[in-house]
């Protein structure tokens, strides 16, 4: 069983991680600070949202992992070139979004609106870390202050507010199609009613 629990963590995470990839292929300039619009943050939010916070920081680091060597990242470039430019900051929250996304949404309730809730919440704290280690970067690398750091996020705001929507529906409809992904037992009290009588017939 453990074998099989490896093994599906694997392929969870690889397809999520080509997911990433293949999203790399937008992205839009915007503003003067060199960092564009892109599909990347949400699609790493969504799978800490999905996988969990383990999984979810696993999709990070092999997507920046596999970007060593390849132009995984959007605009076709490497981490190492991201790393040194203006949006090396993002890059690094790209690792722990994920991580904290997952936690967050892996404690959330079974119930629809508290699980909504739940990954509400989780999907804008994983993009408030993007932004946080954003304006790090763009301080450290721009050499821009804090203010002008915070500011030049400001022009993502809405998109980034459209993409966490969207990416919130698609874990609810994904925990809903498939509710043993969060790997949670049955309550005892839910347990099959068959199994009663047995017990019974024992007694």
């Amino acid at each position: 069983m453990k074998k099989n629990s490896i093994a599906t963590d694997i392929a969870y995470v690889a397809v999520f991680t080509a997911l990433v990839i293949v999203l790399a292929f937008v992205s839009i300039p915007v503003g003067t600070a060199g960092v564009p619009i892109v599909l990347q943050n949400a699609a790493l939010i969504l799978a800490g949202l999905v996988l969990g916070g383990r999984r979810g920081l696993f999709v990070g680091l092999l997507f920046l992992f596999l970007g060593l060597a390849l132009p995984v990242l959007a605009g076709g470039g490497t981490t190492l070139r991201a790393l040194a430019g203006p949006t090396a900051g993002y890059i690094i929250g790209y690792i722990i979004s994920p991580a904290v996304t997952g936690l967050i949404a892996y404690r959330a309730p079974r119930n629809k609106a508290g699980m909504a809730i739940t990954l509400t919440l989780a999907a804008i704290v994983g993009l408030f870390i993007q932004y946080s280690c954003g304006v790090v970067g763009l301080m450290v690398r721009s050499g821009l202050d804090l203010g002008a750091a915070i500011g030049a996020n400001v022009a993502f705001l809405l998109p980034d507010t459209a993409k966490l929507v969207v990416a919130v529906i698609i874990a609810l409809g994904v925990h809903s199609a498939f509710p043993d992904l969060m790997g949670r037992r049955p309550r005892a009290s839910q347990a099959p009613m068959s199994a009663q009588p047995e017990a019974s017939a024992l007694a």
